[in-house]
């Protein structure tokens, strides 16, 4: 079963993705913010999918994404933002941080898990 660890200041947003996930048949971790993320990830949790918020308090996605890129269990690890930014400014940072792809919100559960199946393997 593959691992999709998302992170996300809303516990809304956390609660409906990690169902629509796990009926999927995925399992997921969870984190509120980047640093608890990024805390979890140092502690040795393994995962197959990096699904991030990019506007949070603290630690915004980007800087979450050069964070885990320095990680070596993450490296090569898919990451996808998911945010209701979609200026290409911010998506080019993104990519330049080391994020693989974008998932504009709202988006429904079958563009979230089309969007899953073409970045993880």
């Amino acid at each position: 079963m593959k691992t999709i660890f998302l992170v996300d200041d809303s516990a809304t947003i956390l609660l409906s993705i990690s169902g629509i996930l796990a009926k999927a048949g995925y399992a997921t971790e969870k984190a509120a913010s980047g640093e608890e993320a990024l805390r979890k990830l140092q502690g040795g949790l393994k995962i197959d999918l990096l699904i991030t918020d990019l506007n949070m308090p603290g630690m915004n996605g980007i800087d979450l994404i050069k964070e885990v890129r320095k990680l070596a269990a993450c490296k090569f690890v898919p990451i996808l933002f998911l945010t209701t930014e979609s200026q290409q400014s911010r998506k080019l940072e993104a990519k330049a941080a080391g994020a693989s792809g974008w998932i504009v919100k709202p988006a429904t559960a079958d563009e979230l898990l089309n969007t899953i199946k073409l970045v993880i393997r």
